[in-house]
């Protein structure tokens, strides 16, 4: 069912919280979801396996579908944000500042797929790119192309020491998604989890170097996802497995490294 709270539409389904009613949550996690005509799939698929996790980890989860009333005393609420499926760009000075201001505290964040829109390619009329969200999070790296229609590939582990990556396998296949193309690798401002093996499929515009899972360290607790078009990739144990593993490490509170 669907409350209002504050102005904000929040989505509750039944057993949404954290398992042992009797404790705190060890963590209040907020997802922003967009269901848009590319990615409502998705966004349903993710809800319940987001709340699933949340009951069996001790976390709690609330679900908005508008940004409108995101500010500073909202986000004071969170210790995790997790962007599912929505673009930053047209976002008011005002929630870009509430949450940059969140992130520089050092708190949660977990972008999946749409996050990543960036760089005057994506940009509508009257509207500008968000320069501390392109140059912070994604290294300076705009969004050039992608390939249409979604089409499998393989993803190769970088690094299988960091949380997030460190219950997955050598490599694993994505069946469906959307490949997005940077102008530019992030690599030299971000630590790299993973990359896509361009070899396993044709893209529009070869990156060579092509990340496509980072985390900001920088931020601490801050990791980009970039596969997640596809509702599909929730019948995907590699990739669930990964959502699960950077949603815990980053509502944990403990970064692998500190924010310089």
């Amino acid at each position: 069912m669907r409350l209002r709270i504050c102005g904000i539409a929040i989505l509750m389904l039944a057993g949404f919280g954290f398992a042992d009613h009797d404790q705190r949550p060890a963590f209040r996690a907020i997802v922003v979801a967009e269901h848009d005509m590319n990615h409502s799939g998705m966004v349903d698929a993710a809800t319940p396996f987001l709340g699933r996790l949340a009951e069996e980890n001790n976390f709690a989860v609330d679900f908005i579908e508008n940004i409108g009333r995101i500010d500073d005393a909202f986000l004071a609420g969170y210790q995790l944000f997790i962007q599912l499926n929505w673009t930053p760009i047209g976002w008011s000075q005002k929630q870009q500042k509430a949450f940059q201001n969140y992130i520089e505290q050092g708190k949660g964040w977990v972008g999946l797929h749409h996050a990543g829109l960036t760089g005057d390619r994506v940009l509508r009329s009257g509207q500008e790119n968000w320069t501390w969200y392109e140059n912070l999070f994604f290294g300076g790296a705009g969004y050039a192309d992608y390939i249409t229609p979604p089409v499998k590939a393989t993803v190769v582990v970088e690094d299988r020491d960091h949380p997030a990556m460190r219950n997955l396998p050598a490599s694993f296949e994505i069946i469906n998604d959307e490949w997005y193309e940077f102008d530019r690798s992030p690599r030299a401002n971000v630590h790299v989890l993973a990359r896509v093996d361009e070899s396993t499929y044709l893209p529009k515009k070869p990156m060579g170097d092509h990340p496509v899972v980072w985390s900001i360290e920088k931020y601490g607790r801050a990791i980009y996802i970039q596969m997640g078009h596809d509702a599909g990739v929730f019948r995907n144990p590699a990739f669930t497995t990964l959502l699960r593993d950077a949603v815990l490490w980053a509502g944990s509170g403990t970064p692998r490294k500190k924010a310089r």
